[in-house]
């Protein structure tokens, strides 16, 4: 019954945030016809009508709601990304939540990104909001990849979903020792919503799960495509992987919790080599 109820907050503060993402792409569907798509396990259709017009979501209201509110008062971690020079990897990492309609409903694509070499880090599909099916996994991802010695104080910053202030995703920062950052506006968070286009758009729509295996197994091609092949002009026309690359060869900082896990691994298989030549004596 606990459960159920911290399931059941959890997935009203995530609504009105997954609203304003869907008001982008279909500005006149009604309230009525979004509720038919989520099927929130929670919140009767009613009561999502009225939290649509609560927040000014209902088709009749065209304001421009810029600010990532939360009507239920639950206080949000400070904006740790305000100011911040991003210098090097695991520094920061940036999350989202989105929806990716297939069908005739919706599923939910959480995504993390390293924002030094935009590297999506962590990621996961699922038919449902909660949290240990969206932020969790997609961080165990990020930790698997990084390695937790790596990541303690990189701040995960993210915007406007109850996932990242749930108990449960609370207390693995915690023990992985990241710092939790929460956008005020919109703006504030607009490198992980326009990950979320990319993905979605470029990738995942014309590719065309049909099903959830199909979404999952096609997710991680869009994501090894975005990590390995996309060039970013945020990073010189080079992609993330690269990226990694060209900028810890002669970095002064060449330690391992410094750099990637990947990076680490493969360094160590390098050096190990190098010191099994032979070198001929003059």
């Amino acid at each position: 019954m606990l459960k159920r109820r911290m399931y059941a907050q959890e997935e009203l503060k995530q609504i009105v945030h997954l609203v304003r993402q869907l008001r982008v792409d279909h500005p006149r569907m009604s309230a009525r016809d979004i509720y038919s798509k989520i099927m929130p396990a929670t919140v009767g259709r009613d009561r999502f009508e009225k939290i649509c017009y609560d927040n000014g979501l209902r088709v009749k209201k065209k304001k421009n709601f810029r600010k990532t509110t939360d009507s239920t008062g639950v206080i949000r971690f400070p904006n740790y990304l305000k100011d911040l020079k991003v210098t090097r990897v695991n520094q920061v990492f940036v999350s989202d939540i989105t929806y990716f309609e297939m069908g005739s409903r919706f599923y939910y694509l959480t995504f993390i990104m390293d924002l030094y070499n935009r590297e999506i880090v962590g990621y996961s599909a699922s038919d449902n909001m909660r949290t240990e099916s969206t932020t969790l996994p997609a961080l165990r991802m990020a930790v698997a990849r990084r390695g937790s010695d790596n990541l303690k104080g990189t701040i995960i910053h993210s915007d406007g979903g109850g996932q990242y202030y749930s108990d449960d995703f609370k207390s693995y920062t915690k023990e992985l020792e990241m710092v939790n950052s929460m956008a005020e506006e919109v703006y504030e968070n607009s490198h992980a919503e326009r990950l979320n286009g990319i993905i979605k758009n470029n990738y995942l729509y014309p590719y065309g799960p049909t099903n959830m295996k199909e979404l999952k197994k096609m997710l991680a091609k869009a994501v090894l495509m975005y990590n390995t092949e996309k060039p970013h002009s945020a990073l010189g026309k080079s992609t993330p992987s690269n990226y990694i690359k060209i900028n810890t060869i002669n970095n002064e900082d060449n330690s391992s919790s410094y750099l990637p896990l990947s990076t680490v691994n493969n360094n160590y298989y390098i050096n190990r080599k190098n010191s099994n030549k032979k070198v001929n004596a003059i």
